[in-house]
C-alpha cells in the first residue's frame, strides 16, 4: 500500500509556508530499505552541545522498545542525537527490542562521537517485528554525512508511514534583543486518539530554556494539541512529542517581559496546535475536518468527555462522511456520555451555523435543507452546549470514509 493511493482523500494542502532555520539544529533522510525500497526511512537529527530536551510519551503499556530507551536516556543525560526509523515500530518485540534500540543508539553515537545515552532512539511503523539493525547500521554513515540546517523538508518526509504529505509549521517572533525561532514537524494519520500523544513531533527552538521550565512548558503544550485530537480512538504504542532548545539566539526565556513571555508561548503554542490539526486534517481515509465545541460544562474532563464521545462514534464519523444531517447520533451519544444529572432541556447543538437543537428538542428554526448544506462542507465545526457551568473544550477529528478501512486493511500488504 503506498502513501500515493490516498492523496486525493485529504483536507487541505500540502505545507506552502516558509521554513525558518533553528540554530544549532542539523537534519538529514537517508533511504535504508528498512520496509520499502527508495523511500527515506532514516532520519537523523543532530543537536548542539547545550540544547535542553523534554518529552511526553505514549501511556500505552504496551509502549514500544524505544520509548523505553528514550525515556532512560532523556533522563540521564543531554541528547545530541535523535535516530528515527519508520517501516518498523520495534514494538511488542521484548528484551530483544530494547537491545536492538540500544545497539541503534551504539552505532550512531561511535559514528558521532558521542555517548550511548546522549542518543534517543524513536520507531514507527509495523508492530511485532525486529527491527533491521543492519539495515540501519548500514544507513547512519550516509545520513551523519548528509546532516543540514535546511533539510527539513527531507526529514518531515523520512518519518512519515500512511501519511500522505510531510507536516511542517515554523515561526518566528520579535521580541527584546533580537528574533525567536520556532520550527517543528509531525508524523501520524492512524492510530491516533492520545493519552499524551499518539504520533511522533519534533519542535525546536533557538531560545535559552532550562530543563525544569522547558518539561512544565511541553506538558502544557501537549495537552492543548496533540491531546485534543483523535481519528480512531486507537492509542498506540511508540509516540512521542519532543520539544528541543538550542540556545543559540541567546535569548533566554527567563529574561523576557511577561507580556514577550506570553508571546513567545504563544508562539510555541501555534506551531504545537498547528502540526496536531494537520495530522487530522491528513487522517487516514478524511474527506473532512471536524471541530467539536463543547460549552458551559461543569469542569474540563466533563467537556473532554463529551468531545471525545461524539468524536469518536462511529454513527457519527460516518454520517459526516455521508454529508447526512443526521443530528439524532450526536443528541444519542451526548446522552450516553455519562454526565451525572444532564439536564437535556438546556443542550443546544449547532453544526456551523445551524442550529440544529435547542433546549434539548430539534430547533424551530431548523430545516433538513439548512443541515445538509452545512454538511457539505470540508471544514465542519459542532458546537454544543451543555447548560451546566463555565468550563470549555475543544476537540478535532475526521470523518470515517470507506477508504480508511481500505487503507488499514491493506496496511502491511
Amino acid at each position: 500500500m503506498l502513501r500515493e493511493d490516498r492523496i486525493e482523500m485529504v483536507v487541505g494542502v500540502s505545507f506552502k509556508g516558509k521554513i525558518h532555520e533553528v540554530a544549532g539544529v542539523r537534519l538529514s533522510a537517508v533511504s535504508a530499505g528498512i520496509r520499502y525500497k527508495d523511500r527515506p526511512d532514516l532520519v537523523l537529527i543532530e543537536l548542539a552541545e547545550g540544547t535542553t530536551v523534554a518529552g511526553v510519551f505514549t501511556q500505552n503499556a504496551f509502549c514500544a522498545a524505544p520509548v523505553l530507551i528514550a525515556k532512560s536516556h532523556l533522563s540521564s543525560s543531554n541528547p545530541r542525537i535523535f535516530i528515527i526509523n519508520t517501516g518498523n515500530a520495534n514494538a511488542g518485540t521484548g528484551e530483544p527490542g530494547q537491545q536492538n534500540a540500544i545497539k541503534c543508539c551504539q552505532i550512531v553515537a561511535e559514528h558521532a562521537q558521542v555517548s550511548v545515552e546522549q542518543v534517543l532512539p524513536f520507531s514507527t511503523g509495523v508492530i511485532g517485528e525486529e527491527l533491521p539493525v543492519e539495515k540501519i547500521a548500514a544507513g547512519v554513515p550516509q545520513a551523519l554525512d548528509l546532516l543540514g540546517a535546511n533539510n527539513w523538508m527531507d526529514a518531515a518526509h523520512g518519518i512519515l508511514t500512511t501519511d500522505t504529505r510531510p507536516k511542517l509549521v515554523s515561526k518566528q517572533i520579535e521580541v527584546a534583543g533580537g528574533v525567536l525561532t520556532v520550527t517543528g514537524m509531525a508524523k501520524g494519520a492512524g492510530m491516533i486518539r492520545p493519552n499524551m500523544a499518539t504520533m511522533l513531533s519534533y519542535v525546536f527552538t533557538d531560545a535559552i530554556i532550562d530543563k525544569d521550565t522547558l518539561d512544565k512548558i511541553t506538558a502544557r503544550l501537549v495537552n492543548g494539541s496533540f491531546n485534543r485530537i483523535t481519528i480512531d480512538g486507537d492509542t498506540s504504542t511508540n509516540d512521542a512529542a519532543m520539544l528541543a532548545a538550542t540556545g543559540k539566539s541567546e535569548i533566554s526565556i527567563s529574561n523576557l517581559e511577561t507580556t514577550e513571555q506570553e508571546k513567545y508561548f504563544s508562539c510555541l503554542q501555534y506551531v504545537f496546535e498547528r502540526l496536531a490539526v494537520e495530522l487530522v486534517k491528513d487522517a487516514e481515509g478524511a474527506t473532512k475536518f471536524i471541530t467539536i465545541n463543547i460549552s458551559e460544562g461543569k469542569d474540563e474532563q466533563e467537556c473532554l468527555k463529551v468531545a471525545y464521545c461524539v468524536a469518536e462514534s462511529l454513527l457519527v464519523k460516518t454520517a459526516l462522511f455521508a454529508s447526512d444531517p443526521n443530528w439524532g447520533r450526536i443528541l444519542a451519544v451526548i446522552g450516553r456520555a455519562g454526565l451525572e444529572s444532564l439536564e437535556i432541556f438546556k443542550v443546544d447543538i449547532d453544526v456551523g451555523n445551524v442550529r440544529i437543537v435547542s433546549g434539548g428538542k430539534i430547533a424551530d428554526s431548523y430545516t433538513e435543507e439548512d443541515g445538509q448544506a452545512v454538511m457539505k462542507h470540508e471544514e465542519i465545526c459542532i458546537t454544543i452546549n451543555l447548560g451546566r457551568g463555565n468550563a470549555k473544550e475543544t476537540v478535532w477529528t475526521s470523518d470515517l470514509s470507506h477508504d480508511y478501512v481500505r487503507i488499514n486493511a491493506d496496511y502491511r500488504t
